[in-house]
């Protein structure tokens, strides 16, 4: 609930690798870190098992962050990985088909603060809104990203600005 006159727009963070990712959650002391698992896991196009080499990626990149409870994966695709691998002291969830942004009753029991990770304003912006999450908008690399991505991205910088506070 907010107060008449308060601003609502929450402030977006931006990254352009994983350790960008760490080192502001390690600045909000998050206990839930979402992430989108294009393109920042995984590539649209990549395979099964590069998919399960980027999630244990991201898993040992934070595993140091000691308030750490809860990393989430998260995709509207189907895709799913061969095995969920799990983190010493965390839990780990993978949510395919997951629904972002309009589906957020998976995520409602994770422990606060948290963020969200992801390319998509129209997605993964407004998830972290609905949750009341901080929201890292991860850049990546030019040229790599599918024509749908791509569109989806031009929408949300047109709503960015009624979303979000100016990016740092």
């Amino acid at each position: 609930m907010t107060r008449r006159g308060e601003d609502v727009r929450a402030v977006i963070r931006r990254a352009t690798r994983l350790d960008d990712v760490v080192s502001r959650a390690r600045e909000l002391s998050a206990q839930t870190m979402i992430f989108d698992v294009e393109p920042l896991v995984s590539y649209w196009d990549d395979g099964q098992a590069a998919l399960g080499r980027g999630i244990a990626r991201v898993l040992r990149d934070v595993a140091p962050l000691t308030a750490l409870r809860v990393v989430c994966f998260a995709t509207n695709s189907a895709r799913r990985p061969a095995v969920v691998p799990g983190g010493a002291g965390v839990d780990v969830v993978y949510l395919a088909s997951a629904g972002k942004p309009l589906r957020t009753a998976a995520y409602r029991r994770f422990p606060r603060p948290g963020i969200v990770i992801g390319d998509q304003v129209a997605t993964d912006g407004i998830l972290a809104r609905r949750l009341g999450y901080a929201f890292i908008l991860f850049d990546p690399r030019p040229g790599g990203v599918p024509l749908g991505p791509r569109l989806l991205g031009a929408g949300g910088r047109l709503v960015r600005p009624l979303l979000f506070t100016r990016p740092d």
